[in-house]
């Protein structure tokens, strides 16, 4: 399944690539192309690409008509993920430095500006290979996997704003199906699916299957950001927690704590991230430990990919493929994943 991964990531990656501007006569602008590339020659693990061909190919489409839509899946990853850093003061991106602090906050906003502007690019390029009635629906899906997106980024970043500390599990999942679910799963699945002319029936079962799964996907993500590797996970260990983020155990820590380690809590992360010391992450990690927070998450996790499974086993077993047993190869990877 890795090598197919590969082979997937490399593929859209050389089309992107390609796609992409490369070369001006004005230094100016030059600098603008070499920065627009960037994100997208940084090595990444190129999930969604994977998920759209591959589901494609499992009901009966063919490969290369999955390319472009593939790639714009990537283009809008790489885009939303500069304006993502910048949002969230992050420091790592992909092992290196976050493209804001490589080139300034106004610099890389207008490269994520640019890059979204290149993704309806890639995705119209469609016409080349599939009508213009099945390009349309395409980006009908792009523009409600964004909406859907930005609504949930909006309520993350609101969180923490308003410094609210007042969430529940339940408020937390409802976040995570918004800004992680449809762009990670949901979406990507059913492009490859209308790509496949999969029916509307079988469209429409794919999202709760999407949402289960994109719920394990960010649980995981979300303890590898505090326990990964930080060669491997690429972004820097802690940075939910210099960052604020409400995520799944920071709740259940909050929920599970005696009143003095949850007045702890709460003094550490009320602090600004600029104030927020390295020896307090590890003590809010310390405590998570201690109340069991990080293995809950991973209970949690474990459930939701059971409920995805189920859902896949019920969806694609009436389309027996080849690529069937890869695609859910890689669905078991995106819970299970180091890195």
């Amino acid at each position: 399944m890795l090598e197919k991964l590969r082979v997937n990531k490399s593929s859209v990656d050389k089309f992107i690539l390609d796609f992409l501007p490369k070369t001006d006569d004005v230094k100016e602008v030059q600098n603008f192309y070499d920065m627009m590339r960037d994100y997208p020659s940084r090595p990444g693990k190129g999930l969604r690409s994977s998920l759209c061909i591959l589901t494609c190919e499992t009901f009966g489409g063919e490969r290369e008509k999955a390319i472009r839509t593939a790639a714009a899946l990537e283009v809008f990853q790489n885009w939303i993920l500069i304006h993502d850093d910048i949002e969230d003061s992050s420091e790592m991106r992909r092992g290196e430095p976050v493209l804001h602090r490589k080139c300034g906050i106004p610099m890389a906003i207008n490269i994520g500006d640019a890059l979204h502007a290149k993704m309806w690019d890639v995705l119209m390029d469609n016409q080349k290979v599939l009508s213009q009635s099945k390009t349309l629906e395409l980006v009908n899906e792009f523009l409600r996997m964004i909406n859907k997106t930005t609504e949930g980024q909006h309520i993350e970043i609101s969180w923490v704003t308003n410094n609210s500390w007042l969430q529940t599990e339940e408020d937390y999942y409802h976040m995570v199906d918004k800004k992680t679910s449809w762009y990670t799963c949901i979406s990507p699945i059913r492009l490859g699916a209308i790509i496949a002319e999969v029916d509307k029936s079988n469209l429409d079962l794919l999202i709760p299957f999407g949402s289960k799964l994109g719920t394990a996907f960010q649980i995981q993500d979300d303890i590898l950001n505090l326990k990964g590797d930080e060669k491997k996970y690429g972004k820097e260990q802690g940075g939910d927690i210099m960052e604020g983020k409400r995520t799944l155990m920071l709740i259940h820590l909050l929920n599970r704590s005696d009143q003095k380690d949850r007045k702890k809590v709460l003094e550490i992360m009320n602090k600004s991230r600029s104030k927020r010391r390295t020896s307090e992450v590890d003590e809010i990690l310390n405590l998570m430990e201690k109340y069991g927070s990080m293995d809950y998450a991973k209970t949690k996790a474990e459930e939701y990919a059971f409920e995805a499974k189920k859902l896949f086993k019920k969806i694609f077993l009436k389309v027996p493929s080849s690529h069937s047993k890869t695609l859910e190869e890689l669905i078991d990877f995106m819970v299970k994943r180091e890195w």
